[in-house]
């Protein structure tokens, strides 16, 4: 009875974890107006400070693995978060709770399309949309450097890597792996010479850096 009673117990756990990553992202879903990375802030917010599914200091992380794997980055941040707490059907409930409200948005945009897409207001609310999320990308892109840019090295990739892209138009892929492969040849130069390779930012107590909360 005791082994029953603990697996029930151990459903209904799972069960409330499915539906509040289901709920949570749900929640976030329609902030995709602007992409991916303008959803990044909101699932910061409510992952690491309101959830607490995951510490500060790993959304560097995360983002870097959503924004370098196939598919939309607030997908793939999703499924990430989702298997992490509750492995595939949490990674499942969380990629269905981000899609779905696109879908339904989607929908309603395409049946009321034809009908107020030239009406002044609605031009109007949606170049404000777009002002919105200018700024949700920036703050994603200023979190991100706060947290990955922290010594010469990775200074010096971060301005490469977005002069290239602004400037020869090579596919973010390539750049990707040349990242990967230009970060692990310095960190072995590095150790062979006897010199510190740091491969997160610290504080000065040594502990990684804390991110501040703006949304």
């Amino acid at each position: 009875m005791e082994i029953m009673r603990d697996r029930i117990k151990g459903l209904k756990h799972k069960f409330k974890l499915l539906n509040q990553l289901f709920w949570t992202f749900f929640r976030i879903g329609p902030s995709t107006f602007g992409g991916g990375y303008a959803m990044l802030p909101i699932i910061e917010r409510e992952v690491v400070s309101k959830k607490k599914w995951m510490q500060e200091d790993e959304i560097g992380e995360l983002i870097a693995l959503a924004g370098s794997a196939p598919g939309g980055v607030g997908v793939n941040a999703a499924a990430i978060i989702g298997h992490r707490q509750a492995g595939v059907a949490g990674a499942v409930s969380a990629v269905i709770g981000v899609t779905c409200p696109t879908f339904l948005i989607v929908i309603l945009i395409s049946i009321f399309a034809m009908v107020f897409r030239n009406q002044p207001k609605v031009e109007a609310a949606l170049k404000g949309m777009n002002g919105a999320i200018i700024a949700l990308i920036l703050m994603a892109a200023y979190r991100m450097a706060k947290y990955s840019v922290f010594d010469r090295t990775t200074a010096i990739a971060a301005l490469a890597t977005v002069s290239v892209l602004l400037f020869a138009g090579v596919h973010p892929l390539y750049l990707i792996a040349l990242g990967l492969l230009c970060g692990m040849t310095v960190i072995r130069i590095k150790l062979r010479l006897g010199l510190r390779a740091r491969t997160e930012k610290q504080t000065a107590t040594g502990s990684p850096s804390e991110l501040e909360y703006y949304i």
